[in-house]
């Protein structure tokens, strides 16, 4: 009995905060990941977000994708790397937000020796993330751009090694009013 009215409470409590948002916002994301391993380069993503603002409080979610591609005496590796992401929103200011969420970090990585494939390799990992972030509202449209900082280790099947993920992803979302 007890699990039912917990169930209901949780269900009773999305639905208020739901329908209390006072934004609910949708758009295209552009953005740069810096490893914070040296000489490693940084690469592009891109992908979408949707985020709803409570007050002073907010929750998005996200979905982006990178490819990195490293070449070497005919052996080449292709990595590519779609995250998904979840993060509270925490504004002290309208327009300033603190950040922090977890995320699914899905990958694939193919390898080639003179155009010859030597297979590929997927699998996902879970990392966390920080970080701030600023609003410029323009009527219906929100420009925002937020700094956040991954702590993500691969751990490779058949490996004993943990390849360090770590790094800063830079975003600029165009988020639209539903």
């Amino acid at each position: 009995m007890i699990k039912k009215v917990l169930f209901l409470f949780a269900i009773l409590a999305m639905v208020a905060t739901t329908t209390n948002a006072q934004k609910i916002m949708l758009g295209p994301q552009l953005g740069y990941f810096a490893p914070s391993q040296e000489g490693t380069d940084g690469s592009i993503l891109f992908g979408g977000a949707v985020r709803a603002k409570f007050g002073s409080l907010g929750i998005e979610g996200a979905i982006n994708y990178r490819s990195e591609t490293t070449e070497e005496s005919g052996a080449e590796l292709k990595a590519s790397f779609y995250p998904v992401m979840v993060s509270a929103l925490l504004y002290p200011l309208p327009i300033v937000y603190g950040i922090a969420g977890i995320g699914w970090y899905n990958y694939k990585i193919e390898m080639t020796y003179n155009g010859s494939s030597l297979g590929d390799y997927t699998d996902s990992e879970i990392g966390y993330h920080i970080g701030a972030g600023a609003e410029i509202p323009l009527g219906n449209i929100i420009l925002a751009a937020d700094l956040k900082y991954v702590f993500m280790k691969y751990q490779f099947e058949n490996s004993n090694t943990d390849y360090d993920a770590d790094g800063l992803i830079i975003n600029a979302t165009v988020f639209f009013g539903l």
